[in-house]
């Protein structure tokens, strides 16, 4: 009988230890509203800071980098972006540019449209290069 009495204490005791391990895994993962992860798109525009018809630089640097973040906080309150140069060769001359590349997400392609044309207008570009990446967006806030 006392072996008996043991086996069923061991078999409940193994039951609330599993019921606990599981009561504290689900308490532990976050609910469905606290999760911050969500598909976006990323739009990255590539803008050349030369003049279309001259192929001089419309401003320099600094000028061009000021006027592409008014616009942008124009439209999107906010803006990324990275300097870089680009290059290229067209019927045996080099040329080279210096380009604004931007990072725009939480955003839609109507309202990238809408900064890219005054861009254009600007900047006297032909197009702005315009890339859309499929992405997780986070807002990680450390909590």
């Amino acid at each position: 009988m006392c072996k008996k009495v043991n086996l069923i204490v061991l078999v409940i005791a193994l039951l609330a230890l599993c019921v606990s391990a599981v009561s504290l895994s689900v308490t532990l993962q976050p609910k469905q509203e606290d999760v911050k992860d969500e598909q976006d798109l990323q739009y990255v525009l590539y803008l050349g800071t030369n003049d279309k018809d001259t192929n001089e630089p419309v401003f320099s640097p600094d000028e061009a980098r000021t006027k592409a973040e008014d616009i942008l906080i124009e439209h999107f309150g906010g803006y990324t972006i990275q300097e870089a140069h680009g290059g290229w060769e067209y019927e045996g001359t080099r040329y080279q540019e210096y380009t604004i590349v931007i990072y725009l997400s939480d955003t839609n392609l109507d309202a990238v449209h809408a900064a890219a044309k005054d861009m254009i207008r600007v900047f006297n570009q032909s197009s702005v290069l315009i890339q859309t990446n499929s992405t997780v967006t986070e807002f990680y806030s450390g909590s």
